[in-house]
């Protein structure tokens, strides 16, 4: 299948966006809706979590996408490989995630990946990354204790802002002495990642346990 031509960037604060999403019901979507849940935000292509899925069949795998015929491809591919363990879905995570996690049950939620977000450079603009508050407030009421949330960004400036508003919460918990991760603790990489370190980049990285 071609890989679909979109937008780069996304603002998620434009009108478009604002209308939460509706949760589908989890027992039409995967065979077994009480495996552990990985929540993957900003999914992109969903070529991460395809593998994820194909290695992990004892966890569920869910993508949130803002950019919709990215899902709808991603879906799409699902659906050829007859996967039962894997969706992705079209939503605004800032107004979307809190009415998502409502509706699976307690507990369900025990690993949450952020890997490489827009990182809107501008100022003005900075309101619009992914990692606000809000977020970070809404994975500590889901997230099973002892939960992980694996951060990542190849902009020292959006990884730092993320681990810092992260371990402003008193709910989780930085892992490791050093600022960065030197590898990734996860069994696939994302295709930025592969990128990123091909061109002898640095990736800053990040591990915050739910305590």
């Amino acid at each position: 299948m071609p890989k679909v031509r979109v937008r780069q960037h996304v603002n998620p604060l434009s009108n478009k966006y604002q209308t939460p999403v509706q949760p589908p019901k989890w027992e039409n979507i995967y065979a077994q809706p009480d495996q552990p849940l990985h929540l993957d935000i900003g999914c992109a292509r969903g070529e991460f979590l395809l593998s994820m899925a194909t290695l992990q069949p004892n966890w569920n795998f869910l993508g949130l996408e803002i950019r919709e015929p990215l899902v709808e491809q991603a879906n799409a591919k699902v659906s050829e490989l007859g996967l039962s363990n894997l969706h992705y879905l079209f939503c605004n995570v800032n107004n979307s995630l809190k009415p998502l996690l409502e509706t699976f049950r307690v507990g369900t939620l025990q690993r949450v990946t952020i890997q490489f977000p827009d990182p809107w450079f501008k100022k003005r603009q900075v309101k619009r990354r992914v990692v606000q508050p809000e977020l970070i407030d809404t994975l500590a009421a889901y997230l099973i204790d002892g939960g992980e949330v694996f951060l990542q960004s190849d902009v020292e400036a959006v990884a730092v802002q993320m681990c810092d508003r992260f371990e402003a919460h008193p709910a989780f918990q930085k892992q490791g002495a050093e600022t960065w991760l030197a590898t990734n603790p996860l069994p696939v990489p994302t295709e930025r990642e592969v990128s990123t370190l091909s061109h002898g980049e640095p990736v800053y990285r990040a591990l915050f346990i739910r305590c």
